[in-house]
Order: structure tokens, then C-alpha cells, then sequence
């Protein structure tokens, strides 16, 4: 996948994720950073389950990485709290 590819898909999950959890946006760069970051944890969890991770710029990679950014939020709230910015 190409980095504009990566981009993308980084910053559609990352919105969607951190709309779910944060009920707003982080921004354009921490959303693109959230998903992209987002899209290697849910490779590897969807990979530890038996399930395939990012195969491309589709709405499986997309869900993928949506899953991986929801747990990494959740993780960065449980950790630095709800007034902390990542």
C-alpha cells in the first residue's frame, strides 16, 4: 500500500475512532497518526485471532484499523486519564 494509501485510511479510521471515543476529533495530524498506528494494532490483534489484518485500502483495512485505533484510545485513556492529550 502506498503512503498516501497509508494516509488515508490512517485518517479515516483515526477520525471515526476517536469520534467513537472522544466524541470529537484530535486533529488532522494526531486522527492520521491515531489510524495509521491504529491500523498496526489491529493487524496484529486481528493476526493473533486467526483473522487477516490491512490487506489494502479497503473497507476490511479500514474496519481493521478502526478496531486498532478504538483500542488504542481506550489504552491512552485508561493510562494518562481524560483531561491528558496523547
Amino acid at each position: 500500500m502506498s503512503i498516501i494509501a497509508w494516509v488515508v485510511l490512517g485518517l479515516i479510521s483515526g477520525f471515526l475512532a476517536s469520534k467513537v471515543v472522544n466524541k470529537s476529533g484530535d486533529g488532522f495530524i494526531l486522527d492520521v497518526v491515531l489510524g495509521v498506528v491504529g491500523a498496526v494494532i489491529g493487524g496484529v490483534l486481528f493476526n493473533i485471532v486467526g483473522a487477516v489484518g490491512v490487506t489494502g485500502f479497503n473497507i476490511w483495512s479500514m474496519f481493521v484499523a478502526f478496531i486498532g485505533a478504538v483500542v488504542l484510545l481506550v489504552i491512552k485513556h485508561a493510562v494518562l486519564g481524560r483531561r491528558a492529550v496523547l
